[in-house]
């Protein structure tokens, strides 16, 4: 049976063939302990090497021809069913070849000396060894490899973990709903010293605004003091940050005139989760009825995301 596959977690399935595009220092060993992943055993190998199917079989018993492999035994290691993996798909991967000695029970392990990983991607599907081992040495039988006319093979493979994570920043500008507007009713009675508005998701982040009526800090008793929040940003890694532009209003409900607005931008963090205006307007201007910011006794304030950042984080 030739139709040779390997199961290994990460990878499904894996295949042995390649073409070297170099030639690298092969370091050849033997121990006493068989490979922990796979091994495969031919009968009638003579047989095999007469059939002219190494296209098809991860073993070249009479060498791969196309990279210099005429006059060894060539084996490779191919990753297969690779249409079903996402567009971008990497496997890392470090493995060892093994032929087993059957006179003295023991196998012959082969490698590239330097141990360099191997990326498999959608351009490149397989890699392996050329010139594993001379088809002279290993027809010779006291070497133990090739005895009445049967052989094993085996191939331990180690899949790489990817623990680095890549993050992709975007501005997002004027998104979707990027109004929050924040309404207190019966301005002339002071119930709280700090109001905050609804919860309103804008870009990938959940956002509030924050409103001191009667100023807070320096501005106390002073100005109206306003604030955009960062909701959640103690959830934020440890260097991570948002972007934002934004502006506070306080509409002149009789006309446009003395419409008051500021805009800033700032970097939101875990430990920076706040920015605006402590003395956006002062009080006496606040409560000049003639200007029409307070009408009815309520108080509007409204504050524009203009741009947000959002980032996708690709495991």
């Amino acid at each position: 049976m030739y139709n040779l596959k390997l199961k290994y977690p990460k990878c499904d399935k894996i295949f042995f063939m390649e073409e070297f595009l170099r030639k690298p220092e092969i370091r050849r060993i033997t121990r006493d302990v068989p490979p922990a992943h796979y091994i495969f055993s031919i009968e009638s190998f003579s047989l095999l090497v007469d059939t002219g199917v190494e296209k098809r079989l991860s073993l070249y018993p009479s060498g791969n021809k196309k990279s210099n492999g005429e006059g060894f035994i060539s084996l490779y290691l191919q990753i297969e069913d690779t249409q079903y993996f996402p567009r971008t798909w990497e496997v890392n991967v470090n493995f060892r070849f093994f032929i087993l000695d059957q006179i003295r029970d023991k196998y012959l392990t082969i490698e590239e000396s330097d141990g360099v990983i191997k990326r498999y991607y959608q351009m490149k599907t397989e890699w392996g060894i050329a010139q594993l081992l001379s088809l002279d040495h290993f027809n010779e039988t006291s070497n133990g490899y090739l005895v009445d006319d049967c052989c094993s093979f085996g191939v331990e493979v180690f899949v790489i973990k990817q623990t680095g994570k890549l993050e992709r920043l975007s501005m997002m500008k004027q998104p979707p709903n990027n109004t929050i507007t924040f309404q207190l009713q019966k301005y002339s009675v002071p119930f709280y010293e700090r109001y905050t508005s609804d919860v309103q998701t804008i870009g990938d982040s959940k956002w509030e605004l924050i409103v001191y009526p009667r100023g807070i800090g320096t501005a106390k008793n002073i100005a109206l003091s306003v604030f955009l929040g960062l909701v959640e940003a103690q959830k934020l890694p440890p260097k991570g940050k948002v972007y934002a532009k934004y502006k506070f209003r306080v509409r002149d409900s009789f006309n446009s005139i003395n419409t008051r607005e500021f805009t800033d931008s700032a970097w939101f963090t875990a430990s920076a989760i706040g920015f605006g205006s402590r003395h956006f307007i002062l009080l006496r201007d606040l409560q000049d009825r003639s200007k029409g910011y307070i009408v009815n006794d309520t108080l509007i304030v409204e504050a524009d995301i203009i741009i947000v950042s959002n980032i996708k984080l690709f495991l």
